[in-house]
């Protein structure tokens, strides 16, 4: 085997990326406070080509040095804006018709495996603080809470870890066929 070259791999241009069909699916950022991993966060999203990413609070946003370090460029592709606090994010998202889903540890909340999204539907999943996750007040607003099974003995993960599984799990449903 032989590692492809970048220019073997037929990437979209940045110009090419706007214009190009969307992974109907939008990423929160409740207060993540790493500008890593906000810029991995694009840096994903771009892989995937998901619509866009809400930086809320004090998520930091492009341009930056350090996004830029982790996002790679990602950042001028993928769309972005910036609310106050995740809770204007989730009500304008709602309001525009997408189902939002806080990805949190929660009473009732259904485990990734068991959640199939559907095509003709949009999205919207909220990643929260890497010390406090999902502010209460947000979960609350959502239609509901997507668990990702964990086996050891740490209660969570890495929000850009997290972030990598569920975008995977949306792309899987909704662009990857068989």
């Amino acid at each position: 085997m032989r590692k492809l070259r970048t220019i073997e791999m037929d990437r979209l241009t940045v110009s090419e990326f706007k214009d190009a069909e969307k992974m109907p699916l939008v990423v929160v950022l409740d207060d993540v406070r790493s500008m890593y991993n906000v810029g991995s966060v694009f840096r994903t999203g771009d892989a995937f080509r998901i619509e866009a990413v809400c930086l809320c609070g004090i998520s930091a946003t492009p341009p930056s040095t350090e996004i830029h370090k982790t996002a790679l460029g990602a950042e001028d592709s993928v769309e972005w804006r910036y609310y106050r606090s995740a809770s204007e994010a989730v009500g304008d998202l709602r309001a525009a018709g997408y189902e939002v889903y806080a990805v949190e540890q929660v009473v009732g909340s259904t485990k990734l495996h068991h959640f199939a999204p559907e095509a003709g539907r949009r999205y919207a999943v909220v990643l929260g603080n890497e010390v406090k996750g999902v502010h209460q007040e947000v979960v609350d607003l959502c239609d509901g809470c997507l668990e990702i099974p964990q086996f050891g003995t740490k209660h969570s993960m890495n929000v850009s870890v997290t972030a990598g599984i569920i975008i995977y799990h949306f792309a899987r449903g909704l662009m990857l066929s068989d």
